[in-house]
């Protein structure tokens, strides 16, 4: 028969292991401070306790050894004095006698004399008959006491005195004997117990020492402690500003020890920090103020460069045939150049709006399928993509901007990868957070796919995936500009290699993009030109081979 099962009794058991845990867990030693009064606290200990040992142990022997010296020395001149002077062989009377006689000194002890009569009887002097008896001496102290030694001239008696310490119903005694030659043998007992109290009232004593010893520890170590730790706390605090930006922290230097010179040390380095990083931003802002001011200026010049190729490229689409057929292909090399020039500048132009942190969204809900069906129509792409997107789904974006990022994609894809390319858009919820979810557009081609070297590297500026190919159609721009785009929306584009071959961009916004999304840029930015958007500038490499 199976015993039954108790679910309550195991999760108790459960819930005691869990608290036990976390109370193991609480008190491991991560704090400074406790680390330091610990230590000092078991530093106090060891030295009081080694001291309150020595102490008592030192006070112990000296106690213990004056009474027993004072009491033997009493013992063994009662010895010479009451039971050498009896006869050879005694009465019980008579040895009865010089016990009491023995006893009544001033070291309080018991006294127990044996002999032996005429008949050769032994008869036992016992100055306290009940408390003390032959049975209370050991058996070595007697075979010590009655053991005959040669006399010599280094051994002057045949007898001599011997002691020995001994506990009763652990009450602590003095035994002492000696024998006298042609007479009695001789035994006393002493007391130990007000011995044993002061010694008691010493370790007590001792012990409190020791415990006020360690309170006094701690309370120094809390001292010593909070003298150490407050510049580590005030260092702590002045890094973690270091760290969030605030380079002008500096701390207050007071004394000359090894805190002193770790502030001093600190101070210097973040004077160092900020000069290397306003140095830099200096740099940083002087390159971004020259790119945007050169950008500024070519526009000038390249608008009218614009104006003239564009009637050259009319007059070699004119029937009449007015240009001179051996300096065509300079004129629409000429075209070409010009516009790739006109979307260079134009993409150096966004790019610093990035940099600068002035490029801000202008959001609008928009049919995503209607969107990617207007980027494709406008760029003549309806015949080499295919669209898999159903009607319906809304978002909240940038439509500028969003069309600037499927250009990219979509360009980058047809350039490098090849017809026919696949655009399919879903969307994935997102409950818990109460939001509405993300919006995921994967831009998928035929071609080779990207190698893993170059696939690190696709959103980098300027970046080619072959250095034998530096001049391309492309700015090297475009994916960076898309990615860009993305992130100002909150989201994100991902390259990969798809299994079936080909290359795979995943662009993932939320669909409800929040108008506050760049508090931290300045309100006071200008925004982006509301003109057209190039798509050109796609990423050279991006899918190349």
């Amino acid at each position: 028969m199976t015993e039954p099962h108790d679910e309550n009794g195991h999760g108790r058991l459960r819930a005691f292991a869990a608290a036990k845990k976390a109370i193991l867990a609480g008190l491991r030693f991560t704090s400074l401070r406790l680390r330091l009064v610990v230590v000092f606290a078991l530093v106090a200990l060891t030295a009081a306790v080694s001291a309150s040992g020595i102490a008592y142990w030192l006070n112990r022997e000296a106690v213990l050894t004056r009474t027993q010296d004072a009491a033997l020395s009493d013992f063994q001149q009662e010895m010479q004095n009451r039971a050498a002077v009896l006869p050879e062989h005694p009465t019980q009377g008579e040895l009865q006698h010089a016990a009491n006689l023995m006893a009544d000194s001033s070291q309080h002890f018991s006294v127990l004399l044996i002999g032996t009569d005429e008949n050769g009887r032994q008869v036992v002097g016992n100055s306290d008959l009940d408390a003390f008896t032959l049975a209370d001496v050991p058996d070595s102290l007697q075979d010590a006491v009655n053991r005959k030694q040669a006399v010599t001239s280094g051994n002057k008696h045949a007898y001599h005195l011997y002691w020995q310490r001994t506990t009763q119903d652990s009450d602590p005694f003095l035994v002492g004997g000696a024998k006298v030659a042609g007479g009695p043998t001789g035994y006393m007992l002493k007391s130990l117990e007000p011995e044993a109290k002061d010694l008691s009232s010493l370790a007590w004593s001792l012990g409190i020492a020791t415990g006020l010893a360690l309170i006094g520890s701690a309370l120094l170590a809390q001292a010593a402690a909070t003298t150490v730790l407050k510049p580590v706390h005030r260092l702590g605090i002045a890094a973690r500003r270091l760290g969030e930006g605030k380079l002008d922290t500096r701390l207050r230097v007071s004394g000359t020890d090894e805190l002193a010179e770790l502030s001093r040390t600190f101070n210097k380095t973040a004077e160092n920090l900020e000069k290397q990083v306003a140095d830099m931003r200096a740099r940083e802002e002087s390159s971004r103020r020259f790119v945007a001011d050169m950008s500024h200026e070519l526009r000038t010049p390249l608008t009218a460069i614009t104006a003239v190729t564009e009637v050259l490229e009319e007059e070699l689409d004119a029937e009449t045939g007015s240009v001179d057929p051996m300096i065509e292909p300079a004129v629409r090399l000429v075209v070409s150049e010009t516009r790739r020039l006109g979307d260079l500048v134009e993409n150096l132009m966004e790019v610093t709006r990035f940099d600068a942190g002035t490029a801000r969204l202008v959001l609008d809900d928009v049919d995503i399928a209607d969107q990617i069906t207007a980027c494709i129509d406008a760029r003549a792409w309806l015949d080499a993509v295919d669209l898999d997107a159903e009607r319906g789904i809304m978002a909240r974006v940038d439509p500028r901007r969003l069309d600037v990022i499927l250009a990219n994609l979509i360009g980058n894809a047809l350039k490098h990868g090849g017809s026919p390319v696949r655009v399919s858009v879903r969307t994935e919820e997102a409950p818990e957070s109460g939001a509405g979810g993300d919006l995921v557009i994967d831009v998928m081609d035929h071609g080779p796919g990207i190698p893993e070297d170059v696939l690190p590297h696709v959103f980098d500026r300027f970046y080619k995936a072959s250095a034998s190919r530096p001049r391309s159609e492309g700015s090297g721009l475009g994916l960076s500009i898309a990615l860009e785009n993305a992130h100002i929306h909150g989201g994100e584009i991902t390259a990969a290699n798809s299994p079936d071959a080909g290359a795979v961009f995943t662009l993932r916004l939320p669909r409800d993009t929040h108008d506050d999304i760049d508090d931290d840029i300045d309100d006071g930015a200008s925004d982006v030109p509301d003109g057209p958007e190039k798509a050109g500038g796609s990423q050279e490499g991006g899918a190349a081979t």
